[in-house]
């Protein structure tokens, strides 16, 4: 059995909305995901972009978050990049989706889904 890493400082954050909305596609989806997974990874015109699916497991070296009703797991790669993140949904003119505000980046990219934190 894999024991999970509960932490309960504010690691990652998740608004009321953007969590809301999770729950709806979970609700959605065949499988009956139980977590929301946040990552960092490579690639992108600034070096990293965030990616964002369900699980239906967490991993032995993710860290398992749970606000608002959301279970988020943060494998131990991405944790040092998200550190003090908050996850948005957004719904404006141009489209809706959900938007990560990051205090550790130094450097993004007009599509705004890619970054440096160096």
């Amino acid at each position: 059995m894999v024991m999970s890493n509960t932490q309960t400082t504010k690691l990652v954050t998740i608004t009321p909305k953007a969590a809301e909305k999770v729950i709806a596609f979970m609700a959605e989806e065949a499988e009956k995901p139980q977590f929301l997974r946040v990552y960092v990874q490579g690639g992108g015109c600034s070096g990293l972009s965030y990616g964002m699916g369900f699980e239906k497991t967490s991993e032995e070296d993710d860290l398992v978050l749970e606000e608002n009703g959301v279970k988020m797991v943060i494998d131990s790669y991405s944790v040092d990049y998200l550190k003090g993140a908050n996850i948005d949904y957004i719904e404006s003119l141009m489209g809706a989706g959900f938007k990560i505000n990051n205090p550790n980046v130094t450097k993004s990219c007009s599509c705004g889904s890619s970054f440096s934190t160096s």
